[in-house]
C-alpha cells in the first residue's frame, strides 16, 4: 500500500546585523521517480526574492534558486511538499543481479565485453573516487570483511548496513560537512550522512557504483504520545548500482533497506553535490545561527 506524507521543511537564518544581499540554492522538492510521486510542491522565501527559479541539476534532481535584495536580519526558507510513495517492488531484493555475486556485478560496471549502454556508462561516474580522495587503506581495511568471494551482492549490502549500524554510533553534532571518512572511521561516531559516505566509500573501494541520497524518513511516535511538530529532520542514505539499471537504497543509521517510509529528495555522489540548502550573503554582520524545523506527517 502506497503511503503519502506531507513535508515541511522550514530554515531560519538569524543575523547579528543586516544583510544587504543573499543568494541561496538548494535541493528541498522530493523528486518524482519510479516508487515516488510528489504531488504538491512549494518553495517561498521571506523576505521576498527579488528572483527566484527552479531547475533541474545533472541527475535530474529540482533545485530551487534565489536572490534576496532586500535589507533583512532574518530569512526563512519553507519547503512544502506532498508525496506518495509506493511499496518497493518485491523482485528488487530477490532478483537478479541482486542474487548475483557482487563481483558480477562489478563485472557488468567495468568489464571489456559488456555492451555499449547509457545507462551503465551514467552510473560509472558513481564508482569512482571523489576528487578529495576517500577510498583509503582504512576503507579497504573496513570493507574487506563484507565481501566474500562470491557474495550475493544483496548479502553484502545487508552485512556492510549492519556492520556500520553496530560499529559506529550515531552523535548529533559530532561531525560537519567537512568531516572525512577516515575521520569518522577513526572516531567511531557520526550521524547519517557520515554513515551513508562511509558505506559508498566502501563499495567504491570494491569497484561498485554508489550513490549517495538525500531526503526525509517518516517517524513513529512513541506507544501512547502524540506526534511532535516539527522534531523531526532530514536524512541521508546510500544506494548500490544493479546491472539491471536499478539502485538498490539501504539506510546504515537504521540497519535497514530502504522502503516506502523514505521519500527521497535528491541524489548524487556525495553531500555537495545536493545539500538542502547552500548560500553567499553580503553582510557585516559578526554571528549567524541556524534553526531547521521538519515534520513529516502521514496524510
Amino acid at each position: 500500500m502506497s503511503r503519502r506524507y506531507r513535508i515541511k521543511h522550514i530554515t531560519t537564518y538569524t543575523y547579528s546585523d543586516r544583510v544587504t544581499s543573499s543568494y541561496g540554492r538548494g535541493f528541498l522538492a522530493p523528486r518524482d521517480m519510479d516508487g515516488q510521486h510528489c504531488v504538491e510542491k512549494s518553495v517561498t522565501v521571506e523576505p521576498a526574492p527579488t528572483d527566484q527559479s527552479f531547475g533541474v541539476d545533472v541527475y535530474g534532481n529540482e533545485d530551487v534558486y534565489f536572490h534576496v535584495t532586500n535589507d533583512h536580519e532574518k530569512l526563512v526558507v519553507t519547503a512544502d511538499s506532498l508525496v506518495e510513495v509506493y511499496p518497493r517492488p518485491v523482485d528488487e531484493t530477490t532478483s537478479w543481479p541482486a542474487t548475483a555475486s557482487w563481483e558480477s556485478a562489478r563485472m557488468a560496471l567495468f568489464g571489456a565485453n559488456v555492451p555499449a549502454d547509457p545507462a551503465r556508462a551514467s552510473a560509472v561516474e558513481f564508482a569512482l573516487d571523489l576528487p578529495t580522495p576517500e577510498i583509503t587503506d582504512e576503507v579497504r581495511a573496513y570493507a574487506a570483511p563484507s565481501f566474500w568471494p562470491g557474495r550475493p551482492l544483496a548479502d553484502v549490502i545487508v552485512d556492510l548496513t549492519h556492520r556500520i549500524f553496530t560499529d559506529f554510533r550515531y552523535l548529533s553534532g559530532s561531525t560537519t560537512v567537512s568531516t572525512t571518512v577516515v575521520d569518522v572511521l577513526a572516531a567511531r561516531s557520526g550521524v547519517c550522512q557520515d554513515f551513508a559516505r562511509l558505506a559508498i566509500a566502501c563499495l567504491r573501494s570494491q569497484g561498485l557504483a554508489a550513490r549517495y541520497v538525500s531526503g526525509y524518513l517518516a517517524t513513529e511516535p512513541p506507544p501512547g504520545k502524540e506526534r511532535m511538530i516539527g522534531v523531526d529532520a532530514t536524512h541521508a542514505w546510500a544506494a548500490v548500482w544493479m546491472p539491471n539499471d536499478r539502485w538498490l537504497a539501504f539506510d546504515p543509521t537504521n540497519d535497514q533497506l530502504v522502503d516506502e517510509r523514505y521519500a527521497t529528495v535528491a541524489w548524487g555522489r556525495d553531500y555537495a553535490d545536493v545539500p538542502p540548502l547552500r548560500g553567499v550573503i553580503y553582510t557585516e554582520a559578526e554571528e549567524s545561527t541556524i534553526a531547521v524545523s521538519v515534520d513529516v506527517a502521514p496524510q
